[in-house]
C-alpha cells in the first residue's frame, strides 16, 4: 500500500527532526521532507509533492496561517495540519479559515499526530476532544459579553498583540510587519476598543500576561471607553 506522503514545516529542528524519525517508523506513513523556513516550505512542497503538510504556525520568516492558505489556493489536493504551541481555543478556527484540515498542540501524544494524518487524508477534520464546540462559540461570540477574548481580533490584530506582549515597540512592530507605524497605531487602537481596554497602559498589561501566562483579566481600573 502506498505510504501517506508527509511534510514537515517546524522551524525548530530537533523538534522536527524527531517527528520525522517518528514519522518513518509507522507502517502507513513517511516523511518524504522537512523545512524550517517560509521560504524552504515552498520550495519543498514543489520538490516532493506532499498529501499531508504538518504546519508550524510561527516561524522565522513569517506566518504559518499565511502559508496554509497560500497552499490550499495553489495546492488544494494537499491536506494541511496545524502543528502549534500556541492555545487552541484562539488559533483553531484561525487555522480552519485559512485551510487547515486539522490542529494540533505541539504538546499532545505523537499517537495524535498519526491520527490526524490519517483523518484528513479520509476527508475529515481534526480537532482535539472538546474543540468543535469551544469553535463555534470562537467564530459566533457572543456580543453581549464583555469579558476580553482573542477570538474577537483578526489574525493581523492579534500578531500585533502578540509582539506588543513581546515587548516590541510600535517602531519595531511596524518593521516586523512591514507595515507603517500609522497603520500599527491604528491596529493598537482597534485592541483597544475590541477588549474593553481603557488606555495603552491597560492594552500594554494584558498583552504582557497574554505573552507571560496565556491568560487574559480585566482591568477594573481601566478607563470606559
Amino acid at each position: 500500500m502506498k505510504k501517506i506522503r508527509v511534510l514537515i514545516v517546524e522551524d525548530h529542528p530537533f523538534f522536527r527532526s524527531g517527528l520525522a524519525q517518528w514519522l518513518n517508523q509507522q507502517e502507513k506513513v513517511t516523511c518524504c521532507g522537512e523545512a524550517g523556513s517560509l521560504t524552504d516550505a515552498r520550495k519543498a512542497v514543489v520538490k516532493t509533492r506532499p498529501d499531508v503538510i504538518l504546519m508550524d504556525l510561527r516561524l522565522g520568516d513569517g506566518e504559518g496561517l499565511d502559508l496554509i492558505a497560500e497552499i490550499t489556493q495553489a495546492h488544494p489536493q494537499i491536506r494541511s495540519v496545524a502543528l502549534s504551541q500556541f492555545d487552541e481555543d484562539i488559533y483553531a478556527h484561525r487555522a480552519m479559515q485559512a485551510g487547515a484540515r486539522g490542529y494540533l498542540m505541539k504538546s499532545e501524544a505523537t499517537e495524535s499526530v498519526l491520527a490526524a494524518i490519517q483523518t484528513v487524508m479520509e476527508g475529515g477534520i481534526h480537532l482535539s476532544p472538546g474543540m468543535a464546540a469551544k469553535l463555534l462559540q470562537n467564530i459566533f461570540p457572543d456580543p453581549a459579553s464583555r469579558s476580553l477574548s482573542l477570538a474577537r481580533l483578526s489574525n493581523r490584530e492579534l500578531q500585533v498583540f502578540q509582539l506588543l506582549g513581546g515587548g516590541l515597540s510600535t517602531i519595531e512592530i511596524s518593521k516586523h510587519l512591514m507595515l507603517s507605524p500609522k497603520t500599527v497605531e491604528t491596529y493598537r487602537e482597534h485592541l483597544k476598543d475590541k477588549l474593553g481596554l481603557g488606555d495603552a497602559s491597560a492594552l500594554l498589561r494584558a498583552a504582557t500576561l497574554w505573552a507571560e501566562s496565556g491568560r487574559l483579566e480585566a482591568e477594573d481600573s481601566a478607563a470606559p471607553r
